[in-house]
């Protein structure tokens, strides 16, 4: 049953990215982020810094040990400034420009980026999120030399260029989501800000919808890359008649990155380094040859225990089977070795089952291009058998096999059910779901005769409904009525019962994209169908009777009729077993709805059944209630049809399968995986698997070539566009497959992703993880406050309270005994002087979750201070999202003279969902509301929200005692304005879209993202890594496609300014306040006075 060579000494490539070959495998090199001094240009490339001349040639590697990127040379070239991840830490380092020992310069936990210099090359030039409250940078300066990094007066910003006086600097504000997204025009497209740093005084790069990015100066001019005319290409801003110019024309790939050196520009175009001379106007292309040892491309031996993605076990227990890396192994219960059946490095196989009769092992493979099912022998020797699926190709899912061993039920990501007869070799359709539901699949499970299969689907009433299929007639029936929801169906053992679970209480849960469906806990009771007419029900009534003593010696004689005939039966056969027969199973359609009998056990959250030996039952069961995005062990229970009682088997298990011949079962609890009998419920720890085992021979360049297939087949497959919005696969595919060669490492094959699938053009495309370099984590510790320097000591600016009783929002100082206060000096961490110019951050590495004592004073001199002991953060994020809340729900409080509530609605998930309920629900007592969906991250589609916010007066109450009361009486019956901004996005799309779809009030802000499409269940890629490809997009009533790639435009448009914020203002909540109150002053709710009580009797 499933659950759900030697090595060479080193990988010396010759690579290049010239046109000419140059050595003995040419291939274009994924070089790039290159900077330019006079004499050489400096890149990126498989993680590490390469130096080459100007004029091309052998490049010489700079950095080794950690995994970096961004480098700037500084203005007189001798310098780099770099970003580099050495203890698991982004920060930014500098190294002598022909390379030496790097020299941190930043030491906060958040991520620090290089951008450049100061023009003097005294300080580097970077963006940080450490001071943020939502997604967006800061800019910063820290000295060369070391020391504490300095904000700029702009209160957001990136990839920032400093004008030749340094008066000036170029930036892009806002942040994008998806860089590589072609044709983007949503609300995240990139403008340049030119900002005067004196004053603050703006000035706009001008544009239309263009993303424009990368500025540099070079003179008195801005150069940026801009997609306004198509491909991403060159543009100057001349700032003496503020106009621009295309530079360069480009019909091919996209320019990726802009960097300028003391006499020319150098930029990168996918794939290749080119020089770009303007007094010339002409570029030319930088010849690069590297010959190196590149260690994230040697092939290797490793373990993958921790990359288990699907597991079974055999059909005694003996050993389990399992999925890791693209290989299929059995680890044995006990004795013995680790297996690897299959040995294929450039091969994924997938979903391993193993056989009832216990001689195979089913799996799908790629071998072919396409997935199709192998079955090999348990023992991973001989040829094995493999069944093509069938056309048009798929994604394919569990296979479970029949008792007999004979065939194989599987599901496709086209939401069919098939199974396949192995010695005809034909995959027959059984059925087809009605859905695309995330949340549930058809949960099939076969008859114990191998001639029924039973599995749940969907009604239109999005209701899962129980059926059969009879294989003998090809036909499926309904089983339950589609008035409730039905799952999880599998037969007893002995065949005369179908088990499933249901619910009549799903209500608005049945809507999964719907933030409605959320906190209505889905409880089910267990239902069995006697399948046949006659047969008694497994919860007939039973009564203790006292027998007569004839009764009783008749009894006596039945029981010894019985042991004669079992003797005379093994009479004969010593040794031998007599082969069981499988129960028969026959199925009267006609009445079997009438058959349907409750079992004796409690309503709970079933989400999973599964047949014991014959006469039990396992039940798993969530205990608590899921949130999004977070695990939810499970528990397991065993039900016993004799005895008619429920018992605990295990408990916070994620994974659970029991062996064919229901005397074992393996699951997964932790991070460990367990064998066990089913007699009594397990010990804990008993049974262990020895996984140390699972090791396989890795060979990188042949997994990414699988992967790289892998997912454009995923897209093919998965996205909710058959036609991937015009692409042509086929020739896109090809095209970006020339620089599989010249890949240095992993990250350079998600940097092929990235761009490849911007093609497609949509939102929600993202790249993540895989098997990149993951140093030693040194987490840095934070204390959730702002300081400032003083009397030569750091001094605490703001300290950020949190709420001590939340625990994700726990604030360090300010925890009972400690009360650090505002104004007060850190003088000490851990006995260690603290002083500038030593950052402050330094003093607090390795420090996240542990307690330090730190001393603080009122004086610098140390008078009166004392000791205490906190326990740093991680990260103060939390600390200063909330801070932000608050602050601005005090300024609409002060603005409204108290009359308008503040609700901020971080996200359209349970953030989302819990913000709103706990801070608009507290607030019913205002006249009116304004909602900050700015920074709102999606999720579900927000229809509760929005469903709460517009619900009218209805009627009013009142009582002898007490104030008069309202009906609904929790809500804000005045009116609503929300705020939005380029921040806001997917779910945080959907929801200002309602909001004017059903006139709930005006928008203020700036245009949201535009990206209304949805994302889940991709299967991962081999070595861990993940794509998406959209599989639901939302469309409107008007037959266009009206949010993605647009956004939902504000009703009156705020920008907050650099000079406006640095004044201390919000101008879009100012707005948004001002636009409430005026719309208070003309429709004010009036909630009237109770009328005069009745007197029927006035005479």
């Amino acid at each position: 049953m499933r659950v759900r060579r030697a090595l060479p000494l080193g990988a010396l490539v010759v690579l290049t990215c010239s046109a000419a070959s140059r050595g003995a495998e040419e291939s274009r090199l994924l070089a790039h982020s290159p900077t330019l001094s006079k004499t050489q240009v400096v890149f990126a490339y498989g993680g590490y810094l390469w130096s080459v001349p100007r004029e091309g040639g052998d490049a010489r590697q700079l950095t080794t040990g950690g995994h970096e990127g961004a480098p700037v040379l500084s203005p007189d070239g001798k310098w780099i400034a770099f970003t580099g991840q050495y203890d698991g830490n982004i920060d930014v380092f500098v190294i002598p420009a022909e390379g030496g020992e790097p020299k941190r310069l930043t030491c906060h936990p958040g991520a620090d980026i290089a951008d450049g210099w100061t023009p003097d090359g005294k300080k580097v030039l970077f963006h940080s999120n450490r001071e943020s409250y939502a997604d967006f940078d800061r800019v910063y300066t820290v000295p060369v030399e070391g020391g504490p990094a300095e904000v700029l007066p702009m209160w957001r910003g990136e990839a920032a260029w400093f004008s030749p006086d340094g008066g000036s600097i170029a930036y892009v504000p806002n942040e994008i989501w998806q860089t590589s997204w072609k044709r983007y025009r949503g609300g995240q497209s990139t403008p340049i800000y030119i900002v005067r740093l004196s004053d603050l005084a703006l000035e706009k790069v001008p544009r239309e919808d263009s993303n424009d990015k990368h500025p540099v100066w070079f003179g008195d001019t801005v150069y940026f890359l801009s997609d306004r005319s198509g491909p991403v290409t060159l543009f100057a801003y001349e700032r003496k008649t503020r106009t621009v110019k295309q530079v360069i024309d480009n019909k091919g790939l996209d320019f990726k990155s802009l960097s300028a050196g003391p006499d020319a520009l150098v930029y990168e175009q996918f794939g290749g380094i080119y020089i770009f001379n303007p007094s010339s106007g002409k570029s030319a292309k930088v010849d690069v040859r590297i010959a190196g040892d590149l260690p994230s491309t040697r092939p290797h031996y490793e373990k993958v225990a921790d990359r288990i993605q699907n597991a079974g076990i055999s059909p005694s227990g003996a050993r389990a089977v399992f999925e890791a890396r693209g290989e299929i192994f059995t680890v044995p219960a006990d004795k013995g070795d680790a297996r690897n059946l299959t040995h294929t490095p450039r091969v994924a196989e997938r979903d391993p089952a193993w056989s009832p009769d216990g001689k195979s092992i089913a799996f799908f493979s790629d071998e072919s291009g396409e997935y199709e099912l192998h079955i090999v022998d348990q023992s991973g020797l001989g040829a094995g058998k493999k069944i093509n699926l069938g056309n048009p190709p798929s994604f394919f899912y569990a296979p479970l096999w029949s008792p007999d061993s004979k065939k194989i039920a599987y599901t496709d990501k086209r939401l069919n059910l098939w199974y396949v007869d192995l010695e005809k070799g034909m995959p027959v359709k059984v059925t087809t779901d009605r859905f695309d539901d995330p949340t549930s699949t058809m949960n099939e499970s076969w008859s114990p005769d191998s001639k029924w299969l039973t599995y749940s689907k969907f009604l239109g009433n999005h209701l899962r409904t129980v059926f059969v299929y009879s294989l003998d007639a090809g036909k499926e029936s309904q089983i339950t009525d589609g008035i409730s929801d039905a799952r999880y169906p599998v037969f007893d053992k002995g065949g005369k019962w179908l088990l499933f679970a249901a619910s009549t209480d799903v209500g608005l849960s049945s809507g999964w994209l719907d933030l409605s469906s959320f906190q209505h806990p889905i409880l089910r009771n267990i239902y069995a169908a006697a399948l046949k007419k006659g047969d008694p029900s497994p919860v007939e009534p039973q009564s203790d009777e006292e027998k007569t003593a004839e009764e009783k010696k008749d009894a006596g004689g039945d029981k010894a009729k019985e042991a004669d005939q079992r003797k005379a039966g093994e009479k004969g056969k010593e040794g031998e077993k007599k082969k069981e027969e499988p129960a028969k199973v026959v199925i009267d359609l006609d009445g079997i709805g009438q058959r349907i009998v409750s079992l004796p056990m409690k309503a709970a959250r079933y989400e999973g059944l599964d047949a014991g030996k014959a006469g039990t039952l396992f039940l798993t069961e969530i205990v608590d209630v899921p949130r999004f995005g977070q695990p939810n062990p499970a528990t397991v229970s065993k039900f016993d049809f004799t005895t008619r009682k429920t018992e605990p088997f295990l408990s916070g298990i994620r994974a659970f399968a029991v062996s064919a011949n229901g005397e074992k079962v393996l699951y997964r609890q932790g991070e460990g995986w367990f064998i066990a009998g089913t007699a009594a419920a397990p010990k804990q720890g008993d049974g262990a698997l020895k996984l140390d085992g699972m090791e396989t021979y890795v060979d990188p360049r042949e997994e990414w070539n699988q992967m790289y297939h892998e997912v454009w087949r995923i897209e093919r497959d998965f996205l909710y566009d058959p036609n991937l919005h015009g692409l042509n696969l086929a020739a896109t595919e090809k095209k970006y497959s020339v620089y599989l060669k010249g890949l240095g490492g992993r990250a350079d094959l998600n940097y092929l992703f990235d761009e490849m699938l911007g093609e497609i053009t949509i939102g929600h495309m993202f790249i993540a993880g895989g098997d990149t370099p993951k140093p030693n984590q040194v987490r840095g510790g934070l204390l959730g406050a702002d300081y400032k320097i003083e009397n030569g000591r750091y001094r605490f600016a703001r300290i950020y309270n949190g709420e001590n009783w939340n625990p994700e929002l726990h604030a360090p100082l300010t925890q009972p005994g400690v009360d650090v206060k505002v104004g007060d000096y850190l003088l000490e961490v851990e006995g260690r002087d603290v002083r500038p110019p030593a950052e402050v951050y330094s003093f607090f590495e390795n420090t996240a979750g542990k307690q330090i004592k730190i001393r603080v004073g009122p004086s610098p001199d140390g008078q009166d201070s004392r000791q205490v002991t906190v326990v740093p953060l991680g990260s103060e994020f939390a600390l200063r999202n909330r801070a932000w809340e608050e602050d601005n729900r005090r300024k609409v409080d002060e603005l409204s003279g108290g009359k308008l509530a503040y609700v901020h609605v971080p996200d359209t998930a349970v953030g989302g969902w819990l913000n709103f309920n706990r801070f608009y629900f507290a607030q019913v007592d205002k006249q009116g509301a304004v909602i900050d969906e700015r920074y709102n991250h999606g999720g579900e589609v927000a229809d509760y929200i929005i469903d709460m916010l517009k619900r009218p007066l209805r009627n009013c109450a009142v009582s002898r005692e007490g104030e008069k009361f309202c009906s609904p009486l929790a809500q804000i019956y005045g009116p609503k304005t929300m705020i939005i901004n380029e921040m806001s996005g997917s779910g945080g799309d959907a929801l200002p879209w309602m909001f004017r779809q059903d006139k709930v009030g005006p928008l203020v802000g700036t245009r949201t993202w535009g990206g209304l499409v949805g994302i889940y269940g991709y299967p991962p890629l081999m070595d861990g890594g993940l794509v998406t490809a959209p599989r639901v997009a939302i469309y409107g009533l008007h037959g266009e496609w009206e949010v993605e790639n647009h956004g939902i435009p504000p009703d009156i448009e705020v920008e907050n300014d650099p000079a406006s914020v640095a004044a201390g203002h919000d101008r879009q909540l100012e707005r948004a306040v001002e636009v409430t109150m005026e719309a208070l002053k003309n429709h004010a709710v009036v909630i009237p006075d109770h009328p005069p009580y009745p007197n029927y009797h006035k005479k």
